[in-house]
Formats: structure tokens, C-alpha cells, sequence
């Protein structure tokens, strides 16, 4: 399973789409993922480190 991300940088980090706050998930395939709280994104995070590209997230339904 992939590292987690740090608290105090999970905090700080941001929806590039709306700007929300985003929290600590799993994605369907059970990776984890920051999930947005604003919107429906859902980002991957690959070895620790989160992969905040709007084209590249996952739309949670």
C-alpha cells in the first residue's frame, strides 16, 4: 500500500478545482485518495505524494 501524507501537509493542500479541503479516502479499487470536500474530485495519491490534477481526478458519485 502507498505511504500516507503527512497531517501537517494534508492541511495545507487545497482543491485545485474549488479550493475546498481536502480529506484523507479510498478510491474504489482501494488505493488511497484526497477526496474533496466542495466538489465531487477525487485525487489519487501515488507513493505518498498526491497527484493534484484536475484532469486526472476521479469524479466520486
Amino acid at each position: 500500500m502507498s505511504a500516507t501524507i503527512e497531517p501537517w501537509l494534508r492541511e495545507i493542500l487545497r482543491c485545485p478545482s474549488c479550493h475546498s479541503e481536502l480529506l484523507d479516502g479510498t478510491s474504489p479499487e482501494g488505493g488511497p485518495e484526497l477526496q474533496c470536500t466542495g466538489c465531487t474530485l477525487a485525487y489519487r495519491v501515488d507513493d505518498g505524494i498526491p497527484v493534484l490534477l484536475v484532469d486526472e481526478a476521479r469524479t466520486r458519485s
